[in-house]
């Protein structure tokens, strides 16, 4: 079964260039992960310094391999103190049957 988020943040006042930067060089590393199946990354038309990162791994292993990547914690440093939030707010999403 896909292990599927949404991980929420606002970017301080001024910050929005940088947290695009840091965010866009993260996508990069995370789409080649093995088990990454979507990393995409937007921000709210109404308020552009609200992003939302909408992501899907493979399964529950793939999503271990993910919060374990070497690059992840340096990621997450960096960016705390970019954001009104103490981190990113995540939210773990479960699909309903169409049929």
């Amino acid at each position: 079964m896909t292990k599927t988020l949404l991980a929420e943040f606002t970017a301080r006042e001024g910050m929005e260039d940088e947290v695009t930067r840091l965010i866009r060089a993260y996508a990069l590393k995370v789409r080649e992960e093995e088990g990454n199946l979507a990393f995409d990354v937007y921000t709210k038309a109404a308020a552009p310094r609200a992003y939302w990162i909408f992501e899907v791994y493979r399964d529950e292993d793939a999503f271990q391999a993910h919060l374990n990547a070497s690059y992840g914690a340096p990621f997450n440093a960096a960016l705390v103190p970019l954001i009104e939030e103490d981190a990113s707010v995540l939210t773990f999403l479960e699909g309903i049957d169409r049929t």
